[in-house]
């Protein structure tokens, strides 16, 4: 059974390749950051998206202990640039993310991460599976890689895909 709407795999690989989408993390204390790589396909039968945190993000640590996440993806009539740049850059170990600076953590249908209320798209998602990736190819290590931190990769069935507004 398909969950994800017709045309929403396009809209989420425009957004992430043009200024990003906002991937949460629930728990104790909720954090977003932004993403500008990821995939959409079909594994075991369902739909699975394919997202790449590093270790190092204060989501990476929240997304190993709560095994689920949301994807946000803003309008192409308002692409939250200036929020989507802040996500990506200021820490959530330093600053919550979702006080005072234009972006509301609104809960999600069916996981417990948030998704990012001023979004027009949403994908819920649990985790499947996770590969750290320790087996690049060579060429791509010091243009990606330079400081050795690598993404871990993470495969997760979308439970949920909507629209809002």
């Amino acid at each position: 059974m398909r969950i994800v709407l017709p045309g929403a795999e396009t809209r989420f690989i425009e957004a992430i390749t043009h200024g990003g989408a906002f991937l949460s993390v629930g728990g104790p204390r909720p954090n977003t950051m932004t993403i500008g790589w990821g995939s959409i396909g079909d594994f075991w039968n369902r739909d699975v998206m394919t997202v790449a945190v590093r270790p190092s993000r204060f989501t990476h640590e929240i997304l190993e202990r709560e095994g689920e996440f949301t994807v946000s993806v803003p309008a192409a009539d308002r692409p939250l640039s200036r929020e989507l740049r802040f996500a990506g850059t200021v820490s959530g170990r330093d600053e919550d993310k979702f006080r005072g600076h234009g972006l509301t953590a609104a809960p999600a249908k069916s996981v417990g991460a948030p998704i990012v209320g001023e979004c027009a798209l949403h994908f819920e998602c649990r985790v499947l599976c996770r590969t750290e990736m320790d087996h690049m190819d060579p060429g791509v290590l010091p243009r990606f890689y330079p400081d050795g931190d690598l993404h871990t990769l993470y495969l997760a069935e979308v439970v949920a895909c909507y629209e809002t507004k």
